[in-house]
């Protein structure tokens, strides 16, 4: 029997036009959209469509309009026989993909994931004076090599790993120095490349504990339900049900790493998955997974084209 996990985009997968041509195809997604912008008082989906695009990359509009993506794609699918439920048994998703994942299983209502979102992003922006913090890409060298450079180079400052994105992908995060610092001893270490990233802000390191409490004041003040099939969780790469645990989880996640290539490594061996479908914007997740688990299937739906394609095999 085929198991399957939906993956959920996180930030740097969006683009303006994004969703756009879901919108005028599918009235479900057009009423996600249309419920979004009501959520946030303001004309998200505009900007999602037509841009600009460096008002589209802020993180406060980038996190809920890639969610928005994520769950007008779950809307279209589920509209014509295709549920969660039904058709996944894990789901998962990368930072604030772990949002819209929760979202698409039922455990977040669409209003408050959106307000959520908007909220992490503004916290996880302020957090932080724009110039102070930094993150790169290091490719070619193994977690804990990473990890180690980051301890020995951060001195009385901060570095950290953010996300161990797949074998030889891993991204750290922390103030400008200590990340400069960690680079020259990763380079010297034999890193084939590392590649600062075009981010305000440094995420997913201690230096963003104001958000951590931030989100942890929010998400206390909204219902959280058990999610319909359970969720492979980023920090602790394992699956959740409990919504108490998930609400903790999703506290940890603002200055915790994303186990990317632990996660979906559990799926594919313990979880016996052996389709990963990616829903929303962008195919990265999708690309990752070949990396990580090259024996599972990876598909990305994102287009009506897509969800035309995942129709067919989804419902064969």
């Amino acid at each position: 029997m085929v198991k399957r996990a939906f993956t959920f985009p996180g930030q740097g997968s969006q683009a303006v036009g994004m969703g756009k041509d879901l919108a005028a195809t599918y009235p479900e997604a057009r009423a996600v959209f249309d419920e979004v912008d009501a959520a946030l008082g303001q004309q998200l989906s505009a900007l999602m469509f037509e841009g600009p695009d460096e008002t589209l990359r802020l993180t406060e509009n980038a996190q809920p309009a890639l969610m928005a993506v994520s769950i007008a794609v779950v809307r279209v699918l589920a509209a014509r026989g295709v549920t969660v439920e039904g058709a996944a048994d894990y789901v998962a998703g990368h930072s604030l993909g772990e949002y819209s994942a929760l979202c698409a299983a039922g455990a977040l209502d669409l209003a408050d994931t959106a307000r959520l979102l908007k909220l992490r992003g503004q916290a996880m922006q302020a957090a932080v004076p724009v110039g102070q913090g930094a993150m790169a890409a290091i490719l070619g060298l193994d977690l804990q090599t990473v990890e180690r450079a980051a301890q020995e180079a951060a001195g009385g400052g901060v570095c950290a790993v953010a996300n161990d994105n797949a074998p030889g992908q891993v991204v750290i995060s922390g103030d400008v120095a200590a990340v400069d610092r960690t680079i020259g001893l990763l380079k010297a270490a034999g890193a084939k490349r590392a590649l600062p990233l075009p981010v305000s802000a440094p995420f997913h390191c201690p230096l963003m504990s104001p958000a951590a409490d931030a989100m942890a004041e929010a998400l206390a003040k909204v219902e959280i339900k058990p999610p319909v099939v359970p969720l492979v969780a980023n920090v602790i790469a394992r699956p959740l049900n409990d919504p108490a645990e998930i609400l903790v989880r999703l506290v940890e996640q603002v200055t915790g790493m994303v186990r990317w290539t632990e996660s979906v490594g559990w799926l594919a061996t313990e979880g016996g998955v052996t389709e990963l479908i990616e829903l929303g914007a962008g195919k990265v997740l999708t690309g990752l997974a070949k990396r990580i688990a090259p024996e599972a299937s990876a598909l990305s739906v994102g287009t009506p084209a897509d969800i035309d394609a995942a129709l067919v095999l989804l419902n064969g």
